[in-house]
């Protein structure tokens, strides 16, 4: 491959190196001694979207306004958008999007991600965050430019290249200045050959491993003789006095749906028990200012409990010194972590390397006896049907969240410790599976781009 990113922590560069920028992030990549490297102005132009104001937002109507945020797996997702009053059409046409048009994030943590407009019929909104690829096909393909934007030879330039610290930017000249190989308009056809079979290929494997685990649910509930009741929410219904008295009053605590769901339950094959009948332990999490370090006590935020697993990837560190102040807010492996505020009632068992760190204020720890297998708890937990009874139960109106006595009071079917342990060995081999699955895509993603890079480099 080509090696083009090396990060040491200490390096030094020669004053006579020293090329308008005095910060060493400019500095820490080397070099790319590659002859037929062309800036990209020489064949396309970067436009920025408008800087609308706030106040020119709109909700629910309008034309869509494509932001950093919508720019997710290589195309655009409009499912959470914002929009523009459409008086706007006529006097900022420069600044609509077109179908096949190649997007790339200016600013922020997704600096340089690209994404396409894959749709004909789309009238969308730029925003100044964001940039817009002018390209003279004569000289480059642009499915070929769209593909080498997500080397490494081109994100590397980006990261080299940003300004600013906790936000990086870049300006839209300063990515036409960046370098990429031009090979022939014949050897670029070849690449997207080679790029659009692999990522078809990628889109089957992920698909395939998102079935896997979309099935996980209906999986467990034939394995408890449940059957999920339709989930329709009725505009209009009525609720006896008596059934409120003393509870909640908010309509959509008791949509009939909801009781439906704790009825089938019930008429499941096996009894349910309250989950505070196997609860040995059970605290919040710690508050702490969020004054993260490079090295220190590892921190778990909502964002690493994934359904019935964690994701350590972006795991966070405390100082020392805050190891008093978090008391009993830390985890051991065969303990279980709940999210409580935002996205409520996401459960995982806590692996071995998770032991030993701290967790946050917006999660609650609990642990439970050995008549009960652990992670039966945190799949029950996670399956459809709890979810939306976990969601009813939120309290707050900004930060709405879950307590300890919602969790207390869970329903869950018990079957026999054998049945738990099968229905365990099962969704492990999905989660396996599908993992393997992914992994295969993203290998035969590399595997592509290498023999572009040999291609690139003849």
């Amino acid at each position: 491959m080509i090696q083009f990113r090396t990060q040491p922590q200490i390096f030094t560069v020669c004053s006579n190196q020293i090329r308008g920028r005095l910060d060493p992030y400019f500095y820490i990549f080397k070099e790319l001694k590659i002859s037929n490297l062309t800036p990209i102005k020489k064949f396309a132009e970067v436009q920025g979207g408008y800087a609308f104001k706030s106040s020119e937002y709109q909700q629910d109507y309008g034309v869509p306004l494509v932001r950093i945020q919508n720019i997710k797996d290589g195309g655009i997702d409009l499912s959470k958008t914002i929009y523009i009053n459409e008086k706007y059409l006529n006097r900022l046409e420069n600044f609509l999007l077109n179908d096949k048009d190649i997007l790339i994030a200016m600013t922020g943590a997704t600096i340089g991600k690209v994404g396409r407009i894959y749709q004909n019929d789309l009238h969308a909104f730029l925003n100044q965050r964001v940039g817009k690829f002018i390209i003279d096909k004569t000289k480059i393909n642009p499915d070929y430019l769209f593909y080498i934007l997500q080397f490494e030879i081109f994100t590397d330039q980006i990261k080299k290249l940003s300004l600013g610290g906790s936000q990086p930017n870049i300006s839209p000249g300063s990515i036409e200045e960046i370098k990429i190989p031009l090979p022939p308009l014949s050897i670029q056809n070849k690449i997207v050959d080679i790029m659009q079979k692999t990522y078809q290929e990628k889109k089957e494997k992920e698909a395939e491993a998102g079935k896997l685990l979309e099935s996980i649910d209906d999986y467990v509930l034939d394995e408890l003789c449940i059957k999920a009741p339709e989930i329709k929410r009725d505009m209009v219904f009525e609720v006896m006095s008596d059934k409120v008295e003393n509870s909640r009053i908010d309509a959509e605590y008791w949509q009939p749906f909801l009781e439906e769901i704790e009825q089938t339950i019930d008429k499941g094959k096996y009894k349910t028990q309250k989950l505070k009948s196997f609860i040995t332990k059970i605290h919040y999490g710690a508050s702490t200012s969020n004054a993260y370090v490079d090295d220190g006590i590892p921190l778990l935020r909502i964002l690493n409990l994934k359904p019935n697993h964690l994701d350590l990837s972006d795991a966070v560190h405390l100082p020392e010194s805050f190891r008093k102040e978090l008391g009993n807010a830390f985890v051991k492996a065969n303990e279980l972590l709940i999210s409580r505020s935002g996205t409520v009632g996401i459960v995982a068992v806590m692996p071995k390397e998770a032991d030993g760190f701290a967790f946050g204020s917006f999660m609650i720890k609990f642990c439970l006896n050995d008549e009960i297998n652990k992670e039966f708890v945190s799949i029950w937990l996670n399956n459809k049907l709890n979810k939306l009874l976990t969601e009813r139960e939120k309290i707050g109106a900004i930060q709405s969240n879950i307590t300890i006595g919602t969790i207390e009071n869970f329903d869950i079917p018990v079957p026999p410790l054998a049945i738990q342990n099968k229905i365990v060995a099962k969704i492990k081999f999905y989660y396996s599976r599908s993992q393997k699955l992914k992994d295969e895509a993203n290998n035969n993603l590399q595997k592509a781009k290498e023999k572009v890079e040999r291609i690139i480099l003849g």
